[in-house]
């Protein structure tokens, strides 16, 4: 859940300096021009599905040597998660900063525009193995989608992004990829970027601390675990965050196993959307916005469906099919090949953006998942309003 595909989740996997107990908030202010046309009164506040049991990260650490920042760790980790200091120092002592790992997470590919993301991941390849994937493996797909919601297609297409239908689940050790992040995640020197690449840092040794507690809760020796290079793991690449949380036994083994039993896999992945996203079942994703030639501009933050479908009209955005105006919704940007592409997003878009927090990962596992299983995306409207709208 990540990442560059495989990233994400992290970074997917979402991540943990967003998450926080379940509140309701207020939606995101309307972004638009000075006009003499008032604002549309606010829509009702909506839930926000954040997964329960999560605590904030810890602030970064402050400047301090290597030896310092990792006898710190040592020390709070054995105390958390009641792991034997030792045993934590022992793992350490093997592991390795690795340049690849850094030179890697300084080029995410969720970076690129969507015309130059998609061809990366919605791929005849991963069509036809989806479907032949789906086809393997229907009665164990069908049974989590009935028990949980969220449609076959979905999880297949978010398989073949992350391994490539377990092709590749990645040839870092996990232990390497989450010291080399957790104590040298790689800065650009812009002081606009100081703090979060701190908090970055951060976050990936918090789940260096997890990855721990999940070798104890799990019996895994950890110094064998292999993943991508941020750390994720499995068929669905589940940081130790998520795995420790959201990883279910879905065969009743008494066991969760990500690496080798597709029963947890699948039901795992389904169970993440439901529990982190707010996956509705039979909700829709995505649909083309079409947008009046006298729009106000609208650039609403993140990817939460935090306005109704009425709210979205009076500011000149409806949906190119017609939808109950109490929909839950949002509008986003991607830039296409022909243009900008404007897209009004629902709910489970947003929880399709919990597993690997990028517009792009969204739509493409979306754009993925209709093709598997035999439908056509709509065509993207053109904005053919004023200058001035966001872009992508």
């Amino acid at each position: 859940m990540s990442r560059s595909p495989s990233a994400r989740r992290i970074v997917t996997c979402a991540l943990a300096l967003a998450l926080a107990g379940c509140a309701t908030q207020a939606p995101p202010p309307i972004a638009q021009e000075q006009a003499a046309v008032a604002p549309p009164a606010p829509p009702p506040t909506l839930p926000v599905f954040k997964p329960p049991g999560t605590t904030p990260l810890p602030d970064p650490y402050p400047q301090m040597p290597l030896e310092q920042a990792r006898a710190m760790f040592v020390r709070d980790t054995a105390a958390k998660y009641g792991v034997d200091a030792a045993h934590i120092e022992a793992v350490l002592a093997r592991a390795q900063m690795r340049e690849p790992i850094i030179k890697a997470m300084s080029r995410p590919a969720e970076a690129k525009p969507w015309r130059d993301y998609r061809p990366l991941l919605v791929t005849d390849a991963r069509i036809n193995g989806g479907r032949a994937f789906l086809e393997k493996h229907r009665e164990k797909l069908a049974r989590v989608e009935a028990k949980y919601g969220v449609p076959a297609e979905v999880i297949v297409a978010i398989i073949g992004i992350e391994t490539s239908f377990g092709a590749n689940t990645g040839k870092y050790p996990v232990v390497d990829a989450l010291y080399t992040l957790g104590f040298a995640y790689p800065r650009t020197g812009d002081p606009a970027k100081a703090d979060r690449e701190a908090r970055r840092e951060a976050f990936f040794r918090n789940e260096l601390g997890m990855l721990f507690a999940l070798g104890k809760a799990e019996g895994f020796d950890v110094g064998t675990l292999t993943g991508s290079y941020a750390g994720a793991m499995g068929w669905g690449q589940f940081m130790p965050s998520s795995y420790l949380e959201f990883a279910v036994d879905g065969d009743g083994d008494g066991k969760r196993d990500l690496f080798n039993n597709l029963d947890d896999v699948f039901a795992s992945i389904a169970n993440y959307f439901v529990q982190k996203g707010g996956w509705e079942r039979g909700g829709p994703v995505v649909a083309p916005a079409l947008v009046a030639a006298d729009a106000k501009p609208f650039a609403p933050e993140g990817f939460e469906p935090a306005y109704t479908l009425a709210d979205l009209a009076a500011l000149g955005y409806r949906p190119a099919t017609p939808m109950p105006p109490q929909q839950a919704a949002t509008v986003v940007y991607l830039d296409g090949a022909t243009g900008r592409e404007p897209w009004i997003t629902f709910r489970n878009f947003y929880a399709i953006t919990r597993y690997n927090i990028s517009k792009h990962y969204a739509m493409a596992v979306h754009t993925l998942a209709e093709a598997i299983a035999g439908r056509q995306m709509p065509p993207a409207a053109q904005v053919l309003a004023p200058a001035g709208l966001p872009g992508a």
